[in-house]
Parts: structure tokens; sequence; C-alpha cells
């Protein structure tokens, strides 16, 4: 008799970011201040605990060969998805502009006030992919640094 699996556990574990510059890239996150592990990898992929889901760097034709996808054309314009720094404060979102910027970050669009009550910008790392930072109302970040969401 077969024994029944029971259904997976829905869960979100690593978000690869393809990136043209490996070194550039890891200077970047370093610069933000994530915190880089399983360095046994040296350059080939660079790992971030967030927290949260780990952070990975790949260069962007590896990554796009290991998933069987085509490399071309890179896509400049947006791509359907962001990432996002949540914060406590409408000072510490100030903050992390203020950080990223000075870091090398593009300015996307400079923190505001919400429509839903929040405040949020968005910047770009060096191979644009855009993340908004943002304090929203609902949302809290937690001494563990994860994001907590109300019922």
């Amino acid at each position: 008799m077969l024994k029944e699996l029971n259904a997976p556990v829905p869960r979100l574990t690593v978000i690869t970011l393809g990136v043209s510059d490996i070194r550039a890239s890891i200077a970047f996150y370093d610069a933000l201040g994530f915190s880089r592990r399983l360095k046994a990898t040296g350059e080939a992929v660079a790992f971030y605990d967030t927290g949260g889901p780990v952070l990975a760097l790949y260069r962007w034709d590896q990554l796009a060969a290991d998933a069987g996808l085509p490399d071309q054309p890179r896509p400049q314009a947006f791509r359907g998805m962001t990432l996002a720094w949540n914060c406590r404060t409408r000072e510490e979102v100030d903050a992390v502009m203020a950080l990223a910027l000075g870091k090398g970050a593009k300015l996307v669009k400079a923190a505001h006030e919400t429509d839903y009550g929040g405040y949020c910008g968005y910047f770009a790392d060096p191979d644009g992919h855009p993340w908004e930072v943002v304090v929203a109302p609902g949302i809290d970040v937690g001494d563990d640094r994860r994001v907590h969401l109300a019922e």
C-alpha cells in the first residue's frame, strides 16, 4: 500500500538576482549592511542573510543558463517585480534611502506619503533591480527583522 504524501508547505526561501558584475554587486550589498554568508562559494554566487528569505546574487548569464531560459535581450524597463525593505518609521525610510543612494543606488522615486497611509521611496541597485523602502500600516518589523502582517 502506498503511503499518502502530505501536501508540501509553501515557502519562499531564496530570491536570486541576476547581476552583470558580481564584484560590484557584492560590494553594493555589503555596503548596504547585508550579512554575507556561505562565503565558500567565492564570487560564483553570493548569499545574504536578510532575516527572511535569503538574497542571492548570481551572474545574469549563468542564472539564465541554470534556469534554461534565454539570456537576451535583457529588459531595460520595469520587469514586473520589486523587492521591499520594510521599515519601522518614516525616519528609517529616509535613512535607508540616503544610505542606498550614498552607496551608488539610483533614485527611482523619492520617499513620499502614500494614499494608503504609508511612506515609501524607490531606488535601483547597480543592475536596475528596484527596491521599495517603506513603512506601511498593518506591516510591522519585529526585533527579529522579520515582517509581521496583521490578520
